[in-house]
């Protein structure tokens, strides 16, 4: 029994435990090294009071969040793949994990609750067309815990394949630029979970695929060092594919300008970013100037 009282507006603060009111029976409880619904390691990060399962993929109390995660847009996109149909396809025991998502079949689907023949098929088009993916969306769709968009595209140009990723210490995993200690061990605990490991392995299986590379120091990209703003509508290119191929060549794109400000691009109906720019001296680039730099020539 505890003592308890209002602190603040709203929020409650324990006072005290009142010791002499506690059941004879009662035991110290222990918080579980390991997720009771998986099995997987179960940490509290410093400074934090809770405990995560670090099961991910593999987590039956994870796995619907998880598969949503994987079928986003900015990850493997694929389309139809929503809320009702993920609660369905998991509480049927039909999809355990993202990789089986690819052995679905037509009468799988065609049964589910407002899953017409058609939108069936539309959605087994859709998984065909995720399985050639890119490497750092293969990594942000994994869903790690501290490993956002940024993250992933830093860890596919540093490392270029998958397997030096899931390969590496932590200590080679901070030698990433903007991964520190606690996204270093994110990964490295991530990995170390053979029930990831066997998602990931199933996944390739399945014939999920990307390009990988050689691994390239961030000093040899040929935007390295160089800060991009980017603001208004661009004609041509979308922001996000702007940003994208910005970023694959070491360029860091930035969401406000600064003196440290390299270029600003700017589009149609820019705003107070041109304003700031022009005020700071930064140079101003428009879409053809963009280009230019895409392909390698500084402004």
């Amino acid at each position: 029994t505890v003592v308890v009282r209002r602190a603040g507006d709203v929020i409650p603060e324990v006072v005290s435990v009142v010791t002499e009111r506690r059941l004879h029976e009662s035991q110290i409880f222990t918080m579980p090294s390991h997720c009771p619904v998986c099995g997987s390691l179960a940490e509290r990060e410093e400074g934090e009071a809770d405990h995560r399962c670090s099961g991910g993929l593999f987590c039956p109390a994870q796995r619907k969040q998880a598969l949503l995660h994987y079928a986003q847009r900015r990850a493997l996109d694929i389309e139809g793949l929503g809320d009702k149909l993920v609660e369905q396809l998991v509480d049927s025991g039909r999809v355990r994990s993202p990789a089986d998502l690819y052995g679905l079949q037509l009468a799988d689907l065609a049964g589910l609750d407002r899953m017409a023949e058609k939108s069936a098929q539309n959605l087994l088009d859709a998984l065909e067309r995720s399985k050639q993916t890119t490497l750092p969306r293969f990594v942000f769709g994994l869903g790690i815990r501290h490993v956002g968009e940024a993250t992933a595209k830093a860890l596919a140009r540093h490392f270029g394949q998958l397997d030096a990723i899931m390969q590496s210490s932590e200590e080679a995993l901070e030698q990433v630029p903007d991964v520190g200690p606690t996204v270093a061990h994110s990964l490295h605990t991530f990995f170390a979970q053979p029930h990831n490991r066997e998602v990931v392995q199933a996944l390739r299986a399945a014939g999920v695929h990307w390009p990988e590379g050689e691994a390239l120091a961030p000093t040899d990209l040929p935007l390295a060092g160089v800060t991009v703003v980017l603001t208004g509508t661009l004609a041509n290119l979308g922001r996000e594919e702007a940003k994208a191929q910005l970023e694959a060549l070491g360029a860091k794109v930035a969401g406000s300008v600064s003196k440290k400000t390299h270029y600003v691009v700017a589009g149609a109906e820019a705003g107070s970013k041109l304003d700031k720019a022009l005020a700071l001296g930064v140079p101003v680039l428009d879409e053809a100037g963009l280009m230019q730099l895409l392909e390698g020539i500084r402004p």
